[in-house]
């Protein structure tokens, strides 16, 4: 039983660590781990992050619903609320505003060499996480579970089928995708 367990989360670590390093190459050859293109998507000229991340969030979202659907996967929720989604939300967003990467993208800018994401990203990364772990107690005792959702998806908390809102949403994007392209955004 405990070696089943162990291959199984070995084999777990492994697919992780090569779906990082897939998709870490990806955002290297799309150009999201240039300073120049991210600073161009939050000025609103350069869509490239935005179209990559989408469809990164989109062929996720169906790939994960399809191998849930036929029992391949099982999903693991974990619980939410409104403080800790804006905590989380301004800390990221506060990152980004400093640095002009994202998480994802700081560790492919490190990987091509760039020195603003070694030299700056990373003390940043370590300084803000020994903020954060620091803040944490009065944190979550004051907002993290201010507006608590419980451990629910967006088709749970609307009470529909997933691919109600999996379809829609893959035919909206598609159509923004077209007409950024059409308009060479």
């Amino acid at each position: 039983m405990f070696n089943q367990l162990h291959n199984k989360r070995s084999l777990q670590l492994v697919m992780g660590l090569l779906m990082g390093i897939i998709f870490g190459f990806l955002l290297q050859k799309g150009g999201a781990t240039s300073y120049d293109v991210i600073i161009g998507q939050l000025l609103l000229y350069d869509w490239t992050v935005f179209k990559i991340m989408m469809s990164a969030v989109l062929v996720g979202m169906v790939g994960i619903y399809f191998m849930h659907q036929r029992n391949m996967i099982e999903l693991h929720i974990k619980s939410g609320s409104i403080g800790s989604t804006l905590i989380g939300g301004l800390i990221f967003g506060a990152g980004f505003a400093i640095l002009g990467y994202c998480p994802g993208t700081l560790a492919g800018a490190c990987g091509d060499g760039a020195l603003d994401a070694i030299l700056g990203g990373i003390p940043g990364v370590i300084i803000g996480s020994g903020i954060f772990a620091t803040l944490y107690p009065g944190i979550k005792k004051h907002f993290f579970f201010k507006g608590e959702f419980g451990k629910k998806t967006f088709p749970e908390l609307f009470g529909i089928n997933p691919w109600l809102i999996i379809v829609p949403l893959c035919i909206v994007m598609l159509v923004i995708f077209l007409i950024l392209e059409t308009n060479g955004l």
